[in-house]
This record gives structure tokens, C-alpha cells and sequence, in this order.
């Protein structure tokens, strides 16, 4: 019977086997688990349909292929015939482990470990931590580097037993998915069994680095040597995204070896790159300032200023909110909500919630209901744009903003918010809160989301415009709730009365939602939430 690569959700189209549990001429019981898979959704072990003996494995560990691709073959009738496992090149894909570079008299070979992908948009990762130096010990599944991306922070384990041998990305630095960025020498694989798949992989990457050398310079390819070879410190290692970005804003190679690197090793980095194309661009405005305001105060590092980098999380949101403002075209709309009735449930309740649920009740579990039933009943507000054409969701997945310290922000999605009660919603709130902040959310959290919740309020902000998360259309801002005298009517009379208030701010994109459809939804909110009835909790 053919094993086939199983398709793990409606936008999957392939993936990638991480392991396999079972050898060719292994037993195969029913339901055992047979081999692991990753996507750009999940990670998943699967188990067997069958009962019978492994006689072949296709795909080999760390090969990319397309959902229904036959992975292995079962025979239920098998006597223990078996067949060696094919090793097969990946294509299109650059191996995270790689065997080679034997010693004389050695049977240690060298695995590259890469930076890996970690979402389907995902591009590039940032070496926050090593937890390992050359020289040191490490064990498969042991922790090695932390990395961070524009969608979430998470630690990397070592995929085999080794010694760190060389290590080729500095902390800070960011790369390119794919990139090697630490060597790991071992004994787990023999050489030669990749030492092929190596040559071809280093033969593929020479010949792109070289035909992007000749784009972005304009010479030949013994030019482009000679260029090399009068590189005074010579280190001529430039990873893609830097010849990308130097292709991109027309930089010759000549001006990009004149740049002092940064990186591990002096190798020029992203941000080398960038802040010089910076300097550059601000040296002749620069001039005009100095010469035109020769009586002021020259403000020099060191005196009286303090510069700061910009850490990996705060250079992503600037991207992230940059490109919304320039995607999206903003507008607010704000109103008033007497939450009386949730304040004096959430009081009456809280101690006996926590203490049979152990889930901290908040403002947030009811703003979150009413948000679900208001996208239902307005599911334009529940939609992205894709050129010309609108994707309604039927389904909600809803974003709620957690603030991470020094000053960070992420937003993890509730997936099916709309199959959960107020108490679910509140679990999986404060679940989704507690993961951010310890690091164990999956880029799977951190995706698929169709509206967003920030809640400003908690740090007493009364009101605010908050920015659209892209690619949704709109995002709801949550204020504090703050007691202010108000006009009620009691039996025909109007009379002042104090009252628990927050502030609602709807930010939407006006090239779908317009004044009209986010005043409706607005509004439903409001009458939502003052109409709380605790028999329906």
C-alpha cells in the first residue's frame, strides 16, 4: 500500500518530513506512528493505516514535497522483503542538515544547520541568542539559538548529537530562511552519503551569488573576481539579501566591499547595507542644516544623547505599521459604552470563576462575544482584500494584542472564535497571553487572523486610533473604564447617575468599510454589551 503526504488543511499544498519513527523492514502495527511532518501551518506526527512491513521510504528526512506525493510503501503482506532507502536531492529547497567535509581518518561529518522557515510569508530570521559556543557539547533536540522573525520568537533545537564546530551568524544578525548558520560536527550519517548533495547544493549557490554579482555591478564574472580579489579584508562572503537589497537600490559591488561590516567575522550584514544607503542619502541634507544654523547647538552621541538601536521586534512593527498606513486607508469611529452590568457581574463572579476555572474574568472575554456576534451579522468587517476582490470569511479568527516587554507587541489569533462561549473565550484569552509572554507560541498563533482587539485600556488610556493589522480590514481599540456622571432616564425623568464607562474605537479600512457599515457595527457593540443579560453566560 502507497503512503501518501497528507493534506493538513485547505490552503496546504505540501510538506516537509521532519522524521521517521519506522526503517525499511520494520513492523507496522495500525494507528503507530510512522513518520512526522511539518507545514507552514502545523507539525504533526502520522500514523499507519495499515498493518504490514516498511518496504520503501521515498522521500528521505528533510525533503519538501507536494500533498499526495506517495512518502513510503507498506506490504500487508510482506515476509520482510525490504528495499534501500533512496536518497533523493531536494529541489527548490536548501537542506538544513548537511553531512560533509570529512577528516582524514574521521567518521565525524559536519551538519550546517539553517535558519529555518517559520511561516509560509516568512523570509528572514534574526539570531537573537546563541545558547551554545564553538567547542561545546550538544545533544539532538538541545536548545542552540533563539531566533525571532516578524511573526514570532522561538528557540531552535540541534537535530542531531554533536560538538559545535563552527558558528557563522552572529547574535543580532539577520539572515535569509535557509542560510547556515552554525556547523555541528557528528558521527550520525556517513559523508558520503551527502557529500554529493553538498557539491550540488554549494555549486547551486556559487552560481546564483554569481549571476547576481554581474546584475548588480554590471561586469563580467572575471571582473567581479578581480573586484574580490582587492578586497582588502578579505572576506567576500555577501548573503542574497544583501546583494538583493543592493540590486534593488542600484549599489555597485565596489561601494559594498567599501562598507565596514558588522557581522560575525566582519561580513557586511542587512544593516550595513541600509545604513549606509542612510548616510548617503542624508550627507548633502546634513550639509544645508550645518551651514544654515552655524550658532546652534551641535548634538554629538556621548553628549547628552543616548543611541539606542532598534531590537528585531521593534524594527518589525515599524515595518508592520508603516506598510498598513500605506495599504489601508484609515478611518475612526468612536463611541461610549456603559458596561454596568458586565462590571457588576464580573465583581459578583470573579472569585468563584477563577476558583472553579482557574480563568481570570476580564472586560476583555465580553468586548471578544460581542465582537464575534457583530462580525457575524456584518461579515464585510470579517473580510481581507486581494486586488479587486473581496474574501468574505466565514469563520472568525479572532486577534487579540499582547504588549511584551521592554516594548514589543504581538497579536495571537483565537482560532474558531465563534464555535466559543464568553468562559471559552476568556481561557483561551488569557492562554494565548500567558504563551506570548513565555515564548511558547507556534507561527500557526500568529496567522490566519480576521479581526483584531487592543486593549490600550489596560495601561489607562482612555481612547486611541488604533493601526489596521494587515491584511484585515479593521481593528477594534478598547479603553479604560473609568467612572463619569452621565444622563439616564428614570421613569420618564432624566437624572445624573455614575456610571462604569469605556471608549470603543473602530479603525477601519475605508476601501471596504465605510462610514455607514462601521457606524452599524460600532453600534451593535454598544447595544451588545449594555444589553448583558447573566442568565445567557
Amino acid at each position: 500500500m502507497d503512503i501518501v503526504m497528507p493534506k493538513m488543511g485547505e490552503s496546504i499544498t505540501e510538506g516537509t518530513i521532519l522524521k521517521w519513527h519506522k526503517n525499511v523492514g520494520d513492523k507496522i502495527n495500525v494507528d503507530e506512528i510512522l513518520f512526522e511532518i511539518s507545514t507552514d501551518k502545523v507539525d504533526t506526527e502520522i500514523p499507519s493505516s495499515v498493518k504490514g512491513i516498511l518496504t520503501e521510504i521515498k522521500v528521505s528526512e528533510g525533503e519538501t514535497v507536494e500533498v499526495g506525493t506517495v512518502v513510503a510503501v507498506v506490504d500487508e503482506n510482506s515476509k520482510g522483503d525490504t528495499k534501500k532507502i533512496e536518497s533523493k536531492p531536494t529541489q527548490n529547497k536548501i537542506p538544513e542538515v548537511i553531512n560533509s567535509e570529512m577528516e582524514t581518518g574521521n567518521s565525524a561529518g559536519i551538519y550546517e544547520m539553517g535558519m529555518p522557515k517559520m511561516g509560509e510569508s516568512i523570509m528572514e530570521g534574526t539570531i537573537i541568542k546563541w545558547f551554545k559556543k564553538v567547542g561545546d557539547k550538544v545533544k539532538k533536540d538541545e536548545t542552540v539559538f533563539e531566533i525571532s522573525t516578524d511573526k514570532v520568537d522561538t528557540e531552535v533545537p540541534s537535530p542531531v548529537d554533536g560538538v559545535v564546530k563552527e558558528i557563522l551568524v552572529a547574535e543580532q544578525e539577520t539572515v535569509e530562511v535557509g542560510t547556515i548558520v552554525a556547523k555541528i560536527s557528528s558521527d550520525e550519517i556517513p559523508a558520503e552519503d551527502a557529500s554529493q548533495e553538498k557539491a550540488e547544493k554549494s555549486a547551486v549557490l556559487q552560481t546564483e551569488q554569481s549571476s547576481m554579482h554581474d546584475v548588480i555591478s554590471g561586469t563580467s564574472k572575471s571582473e567581479s573576481k578581480a573586484i574580490k580579489q582587492n578586497r582588502k579584508n578579505g572576506n567576500t562572503f555577501l548573503s542574497p539579501l544583501v546583494l538583493s537589497i543592493a540590486n534593488k537600490e542600484g549599489i555597485s559591488l565596489d561601494e559594498i566591499y567599501s562598507i565596514q561590516g558588522t557581522g560575525l567575522n566582519e561580513r557586511i550584514t542587512k544593516n550595513d547595507v541600509l545604513n549606509y544607503i542612510e548616510r548617503a542619502g542624508n550627507k548633502t541634507s546634513k550639509k544645508v542644516v550645518l551651514q544654515s544654523q552655524d550658532n546652534a547647538a551641535k548634538i554629538e552621541a556621548g553628549v547628552g544623547v543616548t543611541k539606542i538601536p532598534m531590537d528585531n521586534i521593534r524594527q518589525r512593527i515599524m515595518h508592520h505599521m508603516t506598510e498598513s498606513k500605506n495599504t489601508s486607508v484609515h478611518v475612526s469611529a468612536m463611541l461610549e459604552v456603559d458596561v454596568t452590568k458586565i462590571h457588576n457581574f464580573i465583581n459578583s463572579n470573579k472569585d468563584r470563576i477563577l476558583n472553579e476555572n482557574g480563568i481570570k474574568l476580564t472586560y476583555m472575554a465580553f468586548i471578544a462575544e460581542a465582537c464575534v456576534k457583530a462580525l457575524k451579522k456584518y461579515p464585510l468587517v470579517n473580510s481581507t482584500i486581494e486586488g479587486t476582490t473581496i474574501l468574505q470569511k466565514n469563520f472568525v479568527n479572532l486577534g487579540i494584542a499582547v504588549a511584551m516587554e521592554p516594548n514589543g507587541l504581538i497579536v495571537p489569533n483565537i482560532k474558531g472564535a465563534e464555535q466559543r462561549n464568553t468562559l471559552g473565550l476568556a481561557k483561551a484569552i488569557n492562554d494565548l497571553a500567558n504563551n506570548a509572554r513565555n515564548k511558547k507560541l507556534s507561527p500557526d498563533d500568529i496567522t490566519g487572523g480576521t479581526f483584531t482587539i487592543t486593549n490600550y485600556g489596560v495601561f489607562g488610556t482612555i481612547f486611541g486610533t488604533p493601526i489596521i493589522n494587515q491584511p484585515e480590514v479593521a481593528i477594534l481599540g478598547v479603553g479604560t473604564v473609568i467612572k463619569k456622571p452621565v444622563v439616564i432616564e428614570v421613569e420618564g425623568n432624566d437624572t445624573i447617575s455614575i456610571r462604569p464607562i469605556m471608549a470603543l474605537t473602530l479603525s477601519h479600512d475605508h476601501r471596504l468599510v465605510d462610514g455607514m457599515l462601521g457606524g452599524q457595527f460600532l453600534k451593535f457593540l454598544k447595544e451588545t454589551l449594555e444589553g448583558f443579560d447573566p442568565i445567557n453566560f
